[in-house]
């Protein structure tokens, strides 16, 4: 069904307090309740209480929605409430012949119908426009010919009443009937397409229109064809319609593209966005020629920088991401990066994030230059606006994205380095993280380039405030400071962020020193009091104070140490060991050999002395002691090993670690590249598009009905292209067994954001069944939209009801409730049948996703959720085990290949995913192959599971305990 096919619903709230009324109460409420005296005195029935008819009919209404048959009321509406010239009455008496059967059980129509009949054709030719508007919409709805027989003139007529409501629903009443009923109307396109011509009205024009794009499809493409150079002047509506008209003809048609593609490139400069959006959308289904996409891109882009709603921007973003799927337009899209990353103006994480990203993928040498200028800038801005929430964030991006720049483009990084290592000192340590992770890549594979980096990181050396980051800056500083004088230097930096040393003897005597010079005595003021004998004396008090020594006056390293961190101290005396051996190894002169490495182990011996007084917050760790102790002996000794250990094996392990993650990434992007190419076989038949068959042609797949079908929830795959399949392939859930009086079993259809429950409920008995209600409750985070509206059954008869169930996190939810109905003519209480549970899977809204190392170690951290699964599975293989548990559970494997290629009889992988709500899941996946059990013993160990929530947590972990064991087929 079409957009122009679908009608309109009609809802009606019913008060679920309320109680059904008898048909006697009606009649009389209606006006009908003694029939004698209406007969005798009729005037009385003209001053009948309006508001009274106007209840009573809505009840009448909802009484037959729920299957009553009111037979008797039919005449008592036609005399006393069809001739009733109330707006509100009028309004209700349409919904009340749409609903109210009009035929006998034989099929013929009711003679009773052929005075509502002409009451109609009244109504159609009354002079208020409201009346005559809704009265044609009512006629759509429609489905006896021979009640609309007679009054097809009256509808025709309408087509020239002045007011505009009138005759655009003329105009759907005459398309409905030609529709349903050619021969009550056979010139129905010439009619229309005549009024069209004369139309000014851009409503009645629309609706006109688009009956000819259904009906008489030559002549719309005529009256295009006479107006083609005026469609930027219509209004928006109208050239909805004309864009979908011309998609269709040309879908169906190619050969008209070259005839209307001009009228789409026009449509692009359009005023309304949704047209832009729908014109370019067309031309790039239309066309693959590179102006046509260009002209595409560049729409899109101007859409997402005026649209002030974010989930529109998201949306069209995805429409550009997906034209640079294509190979073709790949590289039309690379002279657009510069246009594209004006969205970066967008103040949303979610926009800047797509958006850095695409630009990356687009990113080339030709624009790789004025990438990084603006992406320098945007980092520069960063720091001095006010700090918002998403600004660390978007910070991190920006460092990330030019990092990735600067790996593809070395020639890059010499202009991007001095830019953010300014960014060692902020705040942010993530941020910070980051760029220092960008500077130990560049430093490790740009020899050109470590003069420059050493140079600034002795600049910031001093600025850094986070302990983790000094840690970094420390070990880049020991590794890479190759010549006497910057060994020199981060020596003198060390000696300055250290402070006075012996470190505990300075602090102790600032501690005792500081009371006497910066004493300071004061005399309070006086006081008198009142002795025990009556007498007067004054009381003074002396007090001494001192100005608390402010901790931001000690030197950064200073400060962490005192803060009982001593893993720095760790760091620092590696560092020291590499570059007091590097120092030897490049001054011959023994004095200063031995002055160098004397300054190195004493500031080591002074921190194990720090370590083990009362001085720091904490107390030193005894790995710590050791790692110190270790270097002190290095330094002692100075063996050519410890010297190659410290001096080249560190180095040699970075190179092989950052080898691997690019070979990995090389891998990654090559797979992306296959999955992208269109891959065609030699023995592949080839298909011209001049001698493909209509048939074939209207076989493809119309891109307007699958947005319509995607609007509506209703995405068909391609594996699934029967409506039914998809429904045939799904579980019914029995929710009642086959011997209760009420039988009910559903359907539950999992969307995105809700769970649809088609629930059908048969009436088993031999009695009617009446205010048949289907109650339920939810456990969970799920929330029941609106209570289904009750029914009556009759013997034997069937019904489906749905309801609407929406879920708010991601843990397993179970909707449990009862039917329950009375029975017609019976004095008992109400009825219940209990239902089963309906267990809805978490799996449904858990989506594999990626993270780097650092953000899952800090995610696993900060979780305070954790549920730690037993292993227990008849599965033999480590590498089987691990890819069933990621096939159970949706969850993405970050741990590399490499990692987990070959056998050793153990395994450890962390695994991540992520909920359509944005909660994010963390396994950590630790198991072994008991080998003294024999090579048939299954896999043992434990997953820990690890989440912000604790129902997303207890999920997860059910769902891995359910699917441990494979099934034999």
């Amino acid at each position: 069904m079409t957009a122009a096919e679908n009608v309109c619903y009609t809802l009606i709230n019913v008060p679920m307090d309320s109680e059904p009324p008898s048909e006697i109460s009606l009649k009389n409420d209606l006006g009908n309740c003694d029939m004698s005296a209406f007969l005798t005195s009729f005037p009385l029935l003209e001053k009948g209480d309006v508001k009274l008819k106007t209840e009573a009919l809505k009840k009448v209404i909802i009484m037959i929605l729920n299957g009553e048959k009111l037979p008797g009321l039919l005449m008592t509406i036609i005399r006393f409430v069809l001739p009733l010239q109330d707006h509100t009455i009028k309004k209700l008496l349409l919904v009340f012949w749409e609903i109210v059967p009009k035929t006998t059980p034989d099929g013929r129509l009711l003679q009773e119908m052929i005075l509502v009949c002409d009451a109609y054709r009244k109504d159609l030719q009354h002079p208020n426009e409201f009346i005559r508007g809704s009265t044609l919409r009512f006629l759509c709805k429609l489905k006896e010919a021979e009640l609309l027989e007679p009054l097809m003139p009256a509808i025709r007529a309408c087509l020239e009443h002045r007011h505009s409501y009138v005759r655009r629903n003329a105009v759907l009443a005459i398309y409905t009937i030609y529709r349903n009923f050619e021969h009550l109307i056979p010139d129905a396109p010439e009619l229309i397409h005549d009024f069209l011509v004369n139309e000014k009205d851009a409503s009645c024009k629309r609706n006109a229109f688009m009956m000819l794009i259904h009906a008489d499809q030559d002549r719309a493409l005529d009256y295009l064809s006479t107006c083609i150079d005026q469609v930027q002047t219509f209004g928006d509506i109208l050239q909805l319609v004309i864009v979908e008209l011309i998609y269709k003809v040309c879908h169906a048609n190619p050969s008209e593209r070259a005839r209307f593609i001009r009228c789409i490139y026009n449509l692009l400069q359009s005023s309304s966005p949704a047209v832009k959006y729908e014109a370019a959308g067309t031309l790039v289904t239309l066309s693959s020629a590179p102006t046509a996409i260009k002209a595409a891109a560049q729409c899109y882009i101007d859409l997402i920088i005026k649209e002030s709603d974010n989930n529109v921007k998201l949306i069209v973003l995805d429409r550009l991401i997906e034209l640079k799927e294509h190979p073709s337009h790949e590289r039309v899209l690379q002279d657009l990066v510069m246009d594209i990353l004006r969205v970066l103006s967008t103040p949303d994480l979610e926009v800047r994030k797509k958006t850095l990203q695409l630009a990356l993928d687009l990113v080339s040498s030709r624009n790789v230059e004025e990438l990084v200028i603006v992406l320098k800038k945007e980092v520069i801005k960063t720091n001095n606006v006010t700090e918002h929430e998403d600004t660390d964030k978007y910070r991190q991006l920006l460092v990330r994205t030019l990092h990735s720049c600067s790996v593809r483009f070395p020639d890059m990084a010499a202009n991007v380095i001095p830019v953010l290592m300014e960014f060692l000192s902020d705040n942010n340590e993530a941020a910070a993280a980051d760029v220092l992770e960008f500077v130990r890549e560049a430093i490790q594979r740009f020899d050109n380039l470590r003069p420059l980096i050493v140079e600034k990181m002795l600049e910031v050396f001093h600025s850094i405030k986070s302990v983790k980051i000094y840690r970094g800056a420390l070990w880049i500083l020991g590794e890479y400071c190759s010549t006497k004088e910057d060994i020199q230097s981060v020596m003198t930096e060390v000696r300055r962020s250290l402070g006075e040393i012996p470190i505990v003897e300075s602090e102790i005597k600032k501690e005792a020193g500081e009371l006497k010079p910066e004493e300071e005595v004061s005399v309070g003021p006086s006081q008198k009091l009142v002795t025990e004998m009556g007498t007067y004396a004054t009381q003074s008090a002396l007090s001494s104070s001192r100005p608390a020594k402010k901790e931001e006056d000690r030197p950064p390293l200073r400060g962490f140490l005192l803060d009982g961190d001593f893993f720095v101290a760790a760091s620092l005396a590696t560092t020291l060991t590499k570059i007091a051996l590097r120092y030897m190894s490049l001054v011959q002169e023994k004095k200063k050999q031995n002055s160098f490495n004397a300054e190195a182990m004493l500031l080591m011996a002074t921190i194990l002395h720090l370590g083990r007084s009362s001085l720091p917050k904490k107390p030193i760790t005894d790995d710590d002691v050791d790692r110190i102790s270790l270097c002190l002996k290095v330094l002692s000794e100075c063996s050519p090993l410890m010297n190659d250990i410290f001096n080249k094996e560190c180095r040699q392990s970075l190179s092989h670690m950052l080898s691997a993650k690019l070979e990995e990434e090389k891998l990654s992007q090559k797979k992306e590249s296959e999955k992208r190419n269109v891959t065609i076989q030699p023995d592949d038949p080839i298909s011209f598009m001049q001698l493909t068959a209509k048939n074939e042609m209207s076989s493809k797949e119309d891109q307007f009905q699958l947005s319509l079908l995607a609007a509506m929830g209703n995405t068909q795959r391609k594996e699934a292209a029967d409506p039914l399949a998809s429904k045939l392939n799904k579980v019914v859930t029995q929710l009642t067994g086959f011997s209760d009086p009420v039988y009910a079993e559903a359907y539950v259809h999992v969307n995105q954001y809700d769970i649809v429950l088609d629930v059908l409920v048969v009436n088993q008995t031999s009695d009617t069944l009446q205010n048949c209600t289907l109650e339920l409750a939810t456990l969970g985070d799920l929330k029941l939209v609106e209570k289904p509206s009750p029914l009556t059954l009759a013997p034997h008869d069937f019904a489906n009801i749905k309801a609407n169930v929406k879920v708010a996190s991601t843990e397993n939810g179970i909707i449990f409730g009862n039917v329950v109905y009375d029975v017609s003519g019976a004095a008992s209480d109400r009825n219940c049948v209990v239902l089963s549970d309906i267990h809805i899977d978490i799996m449904d809204y858990i989506q594999p996703a990626s993270c780097t190392d650092a953000e899952f170690r800090q995610m696993w951290a900060e979780f305070e959720w954790e549920n730690k699964v037993t292993v227990n599975t008849n599965i033999i293989d480590l590498n089987e085990y691990l890819q069933h548990i990621l096939k159970s559970t949706n969850m993405k494997c970050l741990t590399p290949e490499k990692a987990l290629s070959g056998y050793c009889g153990f395994m450890a992988a962390n695994l991540y995913a992520r909920s359509i709500f944005g909660e994010d899941a963390l396994a950590n996946v630790s198991i072994e192959k008991p080998i003294h059990l024999g090579p048939e013993a299954p896999v043992t160990g434990h997953i820990r599971i690890r989440a912000k929530s604790q129902g997303m947590a207890l999920s997860l972990g059910d769902k891995i305990n359910l699917s441990q064991k494979k099934t034999s087929l």
